[in-house]
């Protein structure tokens, strides 16, 4: 629902206090001077607004209300005035206040507020004209337009209501999905893809920072858990989390496995079969293709400053071909955007195709609905296909099995929807809970060019039994720059971006032991609860500090640590400071909201075990309780994976599908249906 005129004017008011205008003799670009509303960002702001679930365009509503009325005053301490009529300094001291208070509500509105502003401020930016921000903090922007690509997949585009039959019908065409239709198309089966996201390729992919959130992410870029305090990165795009992930390659550690094994009740995932499913998809993604290839500054960074303190770290496994040029290298560190130069064996490129060389059919911009049960069997599925230009049409598939690979937050949704219950479906949500800890250098960093992770240090990943942060490096981009920073003013956080090309980022990634839930709204709709633990929590922190001690021994001038109202380290004040600092780093208050938290990594909610009791999903793959229905995607994870999750979503999307190809489906019991 479109904003009231007096919800707008609170909107341009708060986005306007996170990025101010601020007077300096010197600034010839303007950049200073230039408020979030001289780019528009407000309307920006509103149209994601607007295209947010229901019940989150309420929240906003609820937000913008209060900003708007004379109660304000009693959030902040301040007057009793609505913030439009605040003066600049106290729209600010507002916003502070709002970021450390002991108030959830508040605290969540800050960080809605603060995430969108600033990652439109520096990320937003039109084919024909770039974000005038861009010259001064060094950001070149994506490379050229995209070139001229013959696609190999041509999805089914219907125009009125729309009934098929299949042998198997897959939801969900990332990691699981997708490796699932390669497999069963090339064994001869009749498969049909669904996927709710659109269909875009190599001539598609701008590569512009909030064009492509917008339309290859999950809810726009904006989802979050409903205390609003974990940004949730996942795929909403044909080829799902593989076209938009960082192309790292780990198997499942063992220790890892025997843990799901022993603990689950399924020693499958010790067996040698699914050791040979690892083996069968790195040589078909080519992973470890480009091990020689040369790392980035800021993975340079990580292996210097660990290799001098005496840590672990090691290169990281990549389904990506080598870069045959320079160019090709820089481009890399884009492809979280789209891969246009299709280095990346993503399942867009390579089990999709297959199946559809295979005949499989596939149908992008489709929601499915629910599961269609019948006396105890799946029989296929109902949704409808919606394109971004064009009706919305009904969807009916018949299908001698369902397959549901829609990731650890669709999947149990969808089989909720679909009247499938179970204790445990939908809990034991893993998010591998991600801070980043950013730093200036006195060298450029250039953090958006070149592989986007390829260095790993697992010197911590057992602080305590199995549990503990890896860290990594991300790819980063002005928006996700601006978003990510902390931020305690205006000219603070400007000064901050000022330096984004001498920027490097560490992620602290943790495996975590406690877990949250998936929920479904009245509408069907999932609800993520998360809140981080004590334990989990303690392990984030030692991550961060030594993520601050790693940028130091490779050279880093200050860090800046992911806490709203942390001091910013300097390389001057001396090895004593930097300890006393770090031995109180517990002390700050690491409440929801006060720091930013990530996951792009979403486990269990289904999880596979051989207890009928603990596990909604056999060993084989199959839902206890209904006959010819599977699960191939991360919601099987018995547990976390303790590293990137893309390889082991793989790996058991293939052992199960090897079991598909060898039990034959059974038919429908009623007769299916021709296309109409």
């Amino acid at each position: 629902m479109p904003l009231t005129p007096s919800q707008t004017a609170s909107l341009c008011a708060a986005c306007d206090a996170l990025v101010p205008s601020i007077q300096r003799e010197h600034d010839p670009h303007g950049f200073w001077a230039r408020r979030a509303s001289d780019l528009g960002v407000p309307g920006l702001f509103a149209d994601l607004i607007e295209a947010l679930p229901a019940a989150q365009q309420k929240e906003f509503g609820q937000l913008l209300d209060l900003l708007g009325s004379r109660i304000l005053g009693l959030t902040w301490g301040g007057p009793l005035k609505p913030i439009t009529v605040l003066s600049p300094a106290q729209r600010e001291t507002l916003l502070q206040r709002w970021s450390l208070s002991p108030v959830p509500q508040l605290r969540k509105g800050f960080a809605s507020l603060k995430n969108a502003t600033c990652l439109l401020f520096y990320g937003y930016a039109e084919a024909d004209k770039p974000n005038p921000n861009w010259p001064v903090i060094g950001y070149p922007g994506p490379p050229a337009e995209p070139p001229a690509f013959e696609r190999a997949i041509e999805p089914l585009t219907p125009e009125h209501d729309f009934l098929l039959s299949c042998e198997t019908v897959i939801v969900g065409s990332g990691a699981g999905g997708g490796v699932v239709a390669g497999e069963l198309a090339e064994a001869g089966q009749d498969v049909v893809v669904i996927e709710k996201g659109p269909y875009l390729d190599r001539d598609a992919f701008a590569q512009r920072e909030t064009e492509a959130m917008d339309r290859l992410y999950e809810q726009h870029g904006a989802l979050t858990t409903k205390s609003g305090s974990v940004s949730v990165l996942a795929g909403s795009c044909l080829g799902g989390g593989t076209t938009i992930n960082w192309a790292g390659s780990f198997r499942t550690p063992d220790y890892i496995l025997r843990q799901w094994a022993d603990k689950h009740d399924a020693p499958h995932f010790r067996s040698p079969a699914f050791q040979r499913s690892f083996d069968a998809l790195e040589t078909d993604f080519c992973i470890g293709a480009d091990r020689d290839a040369p790392h980035n500054p800021q993975n340079r960074a990580l292996r210097d400053g660990c290799r001098a303190l005496g840590y672990h770290v090691t290169d990281i496994p990549r389904n990506q071909r080598l870069p045959q040029s320079e160019a090709e290298w820089r481009r890399v560190g884009f492809s979280p955007f789209g891969d246009r130069d299709g280095l990346k064996q993503s399942t867009l490129r390579t089990s999709l195709h297959r199946a559809v060389a295979c005949g499989a059919r596939i149908l992008a911009d489709t929601t499915v609905e629910r599961v269609v049960i019948e006396n105890g069997r799946a029989t296929g599925i109902v949704g409808f296909y919606a394109p971004e230009h064009g009706p919305r049409v009904r969807v009916t598939v018949r299908a001698e099995r369902v397959v549901v690979a829609a990731g650890s937050i669709h999947t149990p949704a969808l089989l909720m929807r679909s009247g499938v219950e179970h204790p445990h479906l939908g809990r034991h949500l893993f998010f591998h809970p991600t801070v980043g800890v950013a730093a200036r250098y006195p060298e450029p960093m250039e953090p958006w060019y070149g592989p986007m992770m390829s260095v790993v240090s697992s010197e911590f990943s057992k602080l305590d039994d199995l549990y503990g942060p890896k860290l990594e490096t991300p790819p980063l981009h002005a928006g996700i720059m601006g978003l990510a920073l902390p931020w305690r003013s205006g000219a603070q956080h400007k000064a901050t971006m000022q330096h984004a090309d001498h920027l490097g980022s560490f992620i602290v990634l943790t495996r975590d032991r406690d877990s949250g839930r998936v929920e479904t709204d009245k509408n069907g709709q999932p609800v993520l609860r998360y809140t981080l633990s004590s334990y989990d929590r303690n392990h984030v922190l030692r991550g961060i500090a030594e993520a601050c001690r790693i940028h130091l021994a490779a050279g880093a001038e200050e860090v800046y640590f992911p806490h709203n109202s942390a001091p910013v380290y300097q390389r001057v004040h001396g090895e004593v400071e930097l300890e006393k600092l770090l031995a109180g780093i517990s002390g700050w208050g690491w409440k929801a909201n006060r720091f930013p938290l990530f996951t792009a990594h979403q486990m269990g909610t289904c999880r596979m075990g051989g207890d009928a009791k603990r596990h909604p999903v056999g060993p084989d793959g199959s839902v206890r309780g209904v006959a010819g229905l599977y699960v191939a995607d991360a919601s099987c994870f018995p547990e976390s994976s303790g590293v990137n999750p893309m390889l082991s979503v793989q790996a058991i999307a293939h052992y199960t599908a090897q079991g598909l190809k060898s039990t034959p489906a059974q038919p429908a019991r009623r007769p299916v249906a021709a296309t109409v």
